[in-house]
């Protein structure tokens, strides 16, 4: 169970990586963090590129720092975007954030000023695939 403390940390760690995105031609910064089973924070920023199809989400940056520093599992994580609708990881990073958590991973979206939303990963990703698969 991640308290409230620890959520905010997570949620301040993704606004902060979110300042450092690069993302000039879309102008859609998005930063996250994950929190992983020996309690450090990962952060990541979206970077983008002018082949499109080669541009980095912030989720799978944040996930590339955790493996770097021998993390594997994931147990919370905080995604920060702003525009209408709260802004929720892509398809592509439900699905890498599978590899390194459970359905049960809470999963917070935030803005600037407010966190908007609460999912599990379960809940955005149900029915999914993950490692025990292939076991």
């Amino acid at each position: 169970m991640v308290d409230d403390q620890l959520m905010h940390a997570l949620v301040q760690a993704a606004r902060a990586a979110r300042e450092r995105a690069y993302a000039p031609y879309s102008k859609f910064a998005v930063g996250a963090a994950l929190l992983d089973d020996h309690g450090r924070l990962h952060a990541g920023c979206n970077i983008e590129n002018a082949a499109f199809p080669q541009s980095q989400c912030a989720e799978a940056s944040a996930i590339a720092h955790l493996v770097l520093t021998g993390g594997r599992r994931i147990l919370a994580a905080a995604v920060v975007g702003v525009a209408v609708d709260p802004v929720t990881p892509c398809g592509g990073c439900r699905q890498r954030l599978r590899e390194f958590a459970t359905d049960d991973v809470p999963i917070w979206i935030a803005d600037l000023q407010i966190v908007r939303a609460h999912y599990t990963l379960g809940q955005l990703l149900p029915a999914s695939f993950g490692p025990e698969h292939l076991a």
